[in-house]
């Protein structure tokens, strides 16, 4: 565990340095870890999130005691009003369950364009991604580079399982999201979340009503691997 915490600070450290670096979070488990890490060794990355306007209530509870235990260290990025309310008028306040095409219009009003705002001018973008998750993040690197955001991404918990995120998140005291306990481990929207069974992937419980190989919001959609060299010269 020692030795993974290291690594996923070192990697932290090298995304630090090509400056300016950001690190996303939605408060999932994952997240935590990476903004206790950030926090506790007073790295230069600007941490933000996005707030969709469907977040469950628990999410933006855990967002409050974070400012208590870590100040207002988080900026928060909103969907453009106007495109919300145009695409509530297109597709009704929940078409999004209709097919992917409308599901992916919604994450695209409501993630990818506060996304694109909240990655203007980086250089350096941090995810909580790991492998382990789901099929569409099996291949996930430590390094890679987003090529049509133009950044390098560091994905630096990627080869972390649950036991090493949990482990870190007891060990240190983080709070963590409520809903992971009534087994939520993926918390995103909460029209689009729910709770897991027993066998169930780590990613069941969102948008549940699609096949796993389009389970992603795409906000992750235009990476590809890098080498190590590569990536520490982007």
């Amino acid at each position: 565990m020692t030795a993974r915490i290291e690594t996923a600070t070192v990697l932290l450290r090298e995304a630090a340095r090509l400056q300016p670096a950001a690190f996303s979070t939605s408060f999932g488990a994952e997240d935590m870890v990476l903004l206790d890490l950030i926090h506790r060794h007073g790295l230069p990355i600007e941490i933000f999130t996005l707030d969709t306007g469907r977040l469950p209530e628990e999410t933006y509870r855990l967002m409050q005691a974070v400012e208590q235990r870590c100040g207002q260290c988080v900026q928060v990025f909103f969907p453009d009003a106007g495109a919300v309310q145009q695409l509530v008028a297109l597709n009704g306040i929940n078409g999004f369950t209709e097919s992917i095409a409308k599901r992916k219009a919604c994450c695209g009003v409501r993630k990818l364009e506060p996304l694109q705002r909240a990655l203007a001018g980086k250089a350096a973008w941090i995810t909580g991604q790991r492998s382990a998750q789901s099929v569409t993040r099996a291949e996930l690197v430590p390094r890679g580079w987003d090529a049509e955001r133009g950044l390098a991404k560091f994905n630096p918990l990627h080869d972390w399982s649950d036991d090493d995120v949990w482990g870190y998140l007891r060990a240190h005291g983080v709070p963590y999201n409520e809903l992971h306990d009534r087994f939520y481990p993926s918390i995103g929207c909460a029209p689009c979340t729910r709770a897991i069974a027993a066998g169930e992937g780590l990613r069941a419980g969102r948008w549940w009503w699609e096949n796993a190989d389009t389970k992603e919001c795409g906000l992750h959609a235009h990476s590809r691997q890098l080498n190590q060299k590569s990536a520490s010269q982007a």
